[in-house]
């Protein structure tokens, strides 16, 4: 019996591997307009015109099999069959982005050396063509001997094609057995004859009518040392004042609906456990948590459509003098900027950056981010004690205040950067390339599929871990019930009231309550688990008709300015949650690094906190 031919899809960063990817298996995977999306291999299966089943392998982009960073050692040893003892694909589709030939020849030339069957998919054909770029398809196959398809990832273009020569290349490969591929490090001749070898091919088969298309015309404003500069900022100011701004209105919706919910159950339900767990608990919880949602999903929009219109690869060469400063290079950006979403995903992205030292040092100032975790506490805390009144008459003092929070953020992480790069590693910053992709127009559907995707995660998030914390934190609140002649709220006889009031003590020089102590140490689960566990507490200890006004009254009433700023402080250094304690032990692989890591953001949220806390007191006095 045969077993299951696998192909592997491989080409320079950002060419479209896994649009195609997703095409071809209908998965949806993460794309974006800017390299090092694809950080580790993903498979999925495809069914051919003549119905043979075919695994797809989706690799990290690299420019040649000779690569140094993790990426590019995971994709050399997929291709190599030196992966995990994986046998090595029957075949490789190699994706190139027809706007930037120049630098996919010499990989193609590195795979046709190991010997196996190769396929050209040349993507994003229309964005060359209105670019001026002609292809000479038969001449360019002619060249590299072998199959060129042309194809559009985005609007299926071309995928016929593609999988009719999948099927006459497993035909005329199927009964071959392939060992394991010898592979030696090319020399430094051999490396400069491929580069002329490439050169030909593409001076021979590529022609532009047109040199000085649109790109470059926007990247003379963009990518200019002022004007650059102040675009970036102002971009980034207009996001964060859209945050505020166009999320009113569905967070007020939300807002009612819940709202209704709880009138409901007060209505349809007798005093008892299970309506405090319902309301008290869950509601209170996972409802101020949910009422964040529009406004993580504009922020989410606002990346997307830079990422996929090409301005993100040009904000990662404008900060690239930047980053220098502090020892490294532009290439960190993007693991940074994954970092906004979730630090995770932004771990995974250092695998890109070939020195080790300049990955670790990215790695442990990732968490400095703001990630969309923070947004629910934030924005609780800004809306409460921030008033919505405009700033030189146009610009949110409550976005101000967000763009400062995401501002702060962003300079510590520099300055730790600075730290380990001239006092630990004694290392100056590396040369910086990367291949700039062109202008693209942005796909609706993309967008939609991106944003219900990220919206799932979150609700999933919550349904999962927020929930089930939710509900420990409802039973460690209400248990034990307080005695026949308590004076006090009962909560404060429970396990959660006794194990705030025995830590509070550290944490009172900062100005949090014993409450706020509490909600911190959930908080380690999942940040926005903080806001939750608010809601609940404050839920059992103050009885009201309306719990989502009650929670932010309740802040309004019993937090004081200084209070709040301080836990705002504390949260732009906030110790990391677990799931990112673990990520950094994963791709470290060591304890001490996420020790580390949690040691000195304990001690700058502490102190960040401790400062605000005081200096802000001392002024509205």
């Amino acid at each position: 019996m045969l077993s299951i031919p696998k192909i592997a899809l491989v080409g320079c960063p950002n060419c479209g591997k896994s649009t195609l990817f997703n095409v071809l298996t209908s998965n949806h995977q993460e794309t974006a307009n800017y390299p090092g999306v694809t950080v580790d291999s993903k498979i999925g299966s495809l069914i051919t015109p003549q119905g043979k089943t075919v695994n797809l392998l989706d690799l990290p982009g690299t420019y040649s099999l000779n690569g140094h960073s993790p990426d590019e050692i995971i994709t050399r040893d997929n291709i190599l069959g030196l992966f995990d003892n994986e046998i090595a694909p029957v075949a490789l589709i190699c994706v190139a982005d027809a706007t930037n030939m120049r630098m996919i020849f010499r990989l193609i030339l590195e795979l046709q050396a190991i010997n196996r069957p190769l396929i050209l998919a040349i993507n994003m054909t229309d964005i060359a063509k209105r670019h001026g770029y002609n292809i000479d398809i038969n001449r360019l196959s002619i060249e590299l001997g072998i199959p060129v398809i042309p194809i559009i990832a985005v609007r299926k273009v071309g995928i016929t094609s593609l999988l009719t020569e999948i099927d006459r290349l497993i035909e005329s490969n199927l009964t071959n057995t392939f060992d394991r591929i010898i592979w030696e490090k090319p020399t430094n001749q051999e490396i400069r004859n491929s580069y002329k070898k490439a050169t030909y091919i593409f001076n021979t088969c590529i022609f532009s009518s047109n040199d000085k298309y649109l790109t470059m015309q926007i990247d003379r404003i963009l990518l200019h040392p002022v004007f650059g500069i102040v675009i970036l900022l102002g971009s980034f100011f207009f996001i964060f004042q859209a945050v505020f701004t166009w999320s009113a209105l569905l967070i007020n919706g939300i807002k009612t609906i819940f709202n209704l919910i709880i009138t409901q159950i007060q209505c349809m339900m007798l005093d008892c456990l299970l309506r405090s767990l319902i309301i008290d608990g869950l509601i209170a919880g996972v409802g101020n948590v949910v009422v964040f949602l529009p406004q993580i999903l504009i922020l989410f929009l606002f990346i997307i459509l830079l990422e996929d219109t090409g301005y993100m690869a040009r904000v990662a060469f404008i900060l690239d003098r930047l980053m220098g400063s502090v020892g490294l290079n532009g290439r960190s950006f993007i693991p940074l900027l994954s970092s906004f979403a979730c630090t995770i995903p932004g771990m995974l992205a250092t695998r890109t950056i070939k020195n080790q030292k300049d990955r670790l040092t990215t790695i442990l100032i990732a968490p400095l981010m703001t990630c969309s975790a923070r947004i629910p506490v934030y924005t609780m805390i800004i809306s409460t004690f921030v008033p919505q009144k405009n700033f030189i008459g146009i610009f949110s003092l409550q976005g101000l205040i967000m763009f400062a929070l995401y501002a702060i953020g962003i300079i510590f992480a520099l300055i730790v950067a600075l730290i380990m790069k001239r006092l630990i590693w004694h290392q100056t910053s590396e040369p910086f390339l990367m291949e700039m992709p062109n202008y693209k127009c942005p796909q609706f559907k993309k967008i939609a599929l991106s944003l219900w995707y990220r919206a799932t995660i979150f609700l999933l998030h919550i349904g999962k871990t927020i929930l089930v914390t939710m509900i420990l934190i409802w039973f460690l609140s209400s248990f034990p019930s307080a005695p026949q002649n308590a004076t006090e709220p009962s909560i404060n006889y429970s396990i959660i009231g006794m194990i705030g009031h025995l830590i509070h003590p550290i944490f009172a020089p900062i100005g949090f309550s014993w409450q706020i102590t509490v909600a911190l140490i959930f908080g380690i689960v999942a940040r926005e688990v903080v806001i939750g566990a608010l809601g609940t507490i404050y839920a059992l200890d103050i009885t009201s008709k309306n719990i989502d006004t009650t929670l932010q009254s309740i802040l309004a009433t019993y937090w004081s300015l200084p209070t709040a700023f301080a836990l705002l402080a504390w949260y732009v250094f906030a110790p990391q949650c677990i799931s990112t304690i673990a990520m950094i032990k994963h791709e470290t692989h060591s304890l001490r690094w996420p020790i580390f890591l949690f040691i000195y953001t304990f001690v700058l949220a502490y102190m960040a906190a401790f400062l605000t806390f005081h200096i802000t007191t001392l002024i509205i006095k």
